[in-house]
């Protein structure tokens, strides 16, 4: 484990708390870090071009072993998975600039993935979550 790296706690869909907020346009997964309201992330998610490459993906995040990581590209990020455990999955993102690793148990890892299926469409009130993300870019200082 790395020094100075945090946990969140494993997420499962049948959690009492609720802990995903929805899956925006983009495929972002967005969260409340440990239920808490206060510490929401967007994770980058799983974007597909077809059928096929989801397969492909999801062969990829089924066949990782303990140890192991998977990259996953997008066009202007990386998704990194790790293989912690048996049934037990982490996507390395930040919250509030510290290091965190989000576990989850496998089933809902890939239901978050099977979210980049082509024809997937997230819920109307996710594409508010999609707005959020992109007037919070419209508040970043632009490089001179």
């Amino acid at each position: 484990m790395m020094h100075g790296l945090s946990l969140a706690p494993r997420y499962r869909l049948d959690d009492v708390d609720p802990w995903l907020l929805g899956i925006d346009p983009s495929r972002h997964y967005w969260l409340q870090v440990n239920g808490d309201p206060q510490q929401r992330v967007a994770i980058p998610g799983v974007c597909v071009q077809s059928i096929s490459e989801l397969r492909e993906i999801m062969a990829a995040v089924r066949s990782l072993l303990p140890g192991q990581q998977l990259q996953i590209q997008r066009a202007a990020t990386c998704l990194e998975i790790h293989c912690v455990a048996e049934n037990l999955l982490a996507i390395a993102h930040p919250v509030a600039g510290a290091p965190v690793w989000h576990l989850f148990d496998r089933e809902t890892l890939e239901s978050l993935v099977m979210s980049a299926h082509p024809h997937w469409q997230c819920r109307p009130e996710d594409v508010e979550l999609g707005r959020q993300q992109l007037w919070q870019s419209f508040q970043l200082p632009v490089a001179a």
